[in-house]
């Protein structure tokens, strides 16, 4: 058995060596899950079998009883009542909900760099098995943040591209120079680092970009279309109005932060949602939460969900000034949404399946059709009255809960006790 502060320095001193160990490990309340049958169970069809639990998996439109079997790393039968006899080990899941592994669309673990969390030890552990990072690294430091980070990591992760050299790093990001955003040596960074690499990121703000947004968007376009990958542009108070923003991003392309109170914001003077940011859905343009230091109103969000424009993902722009709160993790974040009135389907298809279609991630992801990755989360749905805070200190009062149980990733097991 591996204690907390074992598992963390594990964790932190080599991830890599734990997806080729196939031992079983445990993280916090984390223990092994024992075979069942004991030592001497005979050997059967399936390496690992998920029992009893409630699958929720938008991917398939799927709520229902039923078990997963694992074989191979892969997806091998989703049905109801399999024998137990038909598998080395089962995972107990009975009054639990076994979904696909979470995706985290936009969060920062270029661990060791600025204010970046590690993966492992914030995501992976909390049912999050794919994590997309939003920018951390640009065209010069993306060779570094693969070699140490990406290729040593249990989590999966992919990279945006920073169109900026350095990438998101320094108070405020102040190293954003325009003058040394080159939009051919981004494109040529995706290329050169596929396919851990699978897009591209451009931040959008009057502190930094100022008058100049128009053009860092131009030159992330730009970089996007050479690459051949979608757009993830950073939009939190701009200088520049939607209206002219907007209209540039492209289907597939993703605002996040929609959901700020800054100016030049997804709402009118009235509330009501501007005709722009309806069009660019309509157009094929995703949303996404992003919550970070400053992005999430629960004013504003409520007001779009009355509107019936929800989120197309839920991610945490998490760091490590965030991860104490109010962000915390992706859990923490779903079951914040689940707290202003979008229901468990809805909010787990927005980390799941919604996200699964994005960028191409180099693995079948996001749903639990046999073939698939066997990436599975299992949570504890929590009844009581739990407080969740937005960006400006706003506080809702959700009647429910997410906390994780079991996550199966890579060939590795964490089951809370």
């Amino acid at each position: 058995m591996v204690n907390r502060r074992e598992f963390s320095k594990a964790m932190i001193g080599g991830g890599a060596a734990l997806v080729a160990s196939q031992t079983i490990w445990s993280e916090s309340a984390f223990e092994p899950q024992a075979a069942q049958g004991g030592a001497q169970a005979a050997p059967a069809k399936f390496d690992l079998l998920f029992k009893g639990g409630t699958i929720i998996d938008p991917g398939q439109q799927m709520h229902a009883a039923m078990d997963v079997a694992v074989s191979g790393g892969k997806i091998a039968l989703v049905a109801k009542d399999i024998p137990e006899s038909r598998a080395m080990q089962v995972v107990p899941a009975k009054g639990k909900i076994v979904t696909p592994g979470w995706i985290d669309l936009h969060q920062h673990c270029y661990d060791g760099v600025a204010q970046c969390v590690n993966a492992d030890l914030y995501c992976l552990t909390k049912g999050v098995t794919t994590v997309v990072d939003g920018g951390s690294a640009g065209y010069n430091s993306i060779a570094n943040f693969h070699k140490y980070i990406i290729n040593t990591a249990a989590t999966r992760i992919r990279a945006l591209i920073n169109i900026t050299p350095l990438g998101a790093v320094g108070p405020l990001g102040q190293l954003d120079v325009l003058d040394i955003v080159d939009a051919d040596m981004a494109a040529q960074a995706v290329e050169d680092n596929r396919p851990a690499t699978v897009g591209i990121k451009v931040r959008l703000g009057h502190e930094i970009q100022g008058e100049h947004d128009v053009e860092y968007l131009r030159r992330g376009l730009k970089a996007a279309e050479a690459a051949k990958v979608p757009l993830m542009a950073h939009i939190d108070g701009p200088y520049s109005p939607l209206e002219t923003l907007l209209p540039m991003m492209r289907k597939g392309d993703t605002y996040t932060h929609f959901l700020h109170a800054q100016q030049h914001g997804s709402l009118d003077a009235n509330g009501k949602l501007l005709p722009v940011v309806v069009e660019a859905r309509k157009r094929g343009v995703l949303f996404d939460v992003g919550q970070g230091r400053t992005h999430l109103s629960f004013d504003v969000a409520e007001k779009c969900l009355q509107q019936g424009f929800l989120p197309d993902s839920i991610s945490t722009d998490l760091t490590t000034l965030t991860a104490p709160g109010p962000v915390f993790d992706l859990p923490t974040m779903v079951s914040k949404f689940m707290a202003i009135g979008i229901d468990i389907d809805e909010a787990i298809a927005m980390v799941t399946a919604n996200p699964a279609r994005v960028f191409d991630y180099g693995a079948k992801i996001g749903t639990l059709k046999p073939g698939y990755e066997a990436d599975i989360s299992v949570f504890e749905l929590r009844e009581g009255n739990f407080q969740f805070e937005d960006s400006y200190k706003k506080t809702r009062t959700g009647k429910q809960k997410l906390a994780i149980s079991a996550v199966l990733h890579a060939g590795q097991l964490l089951t809370s006790a």
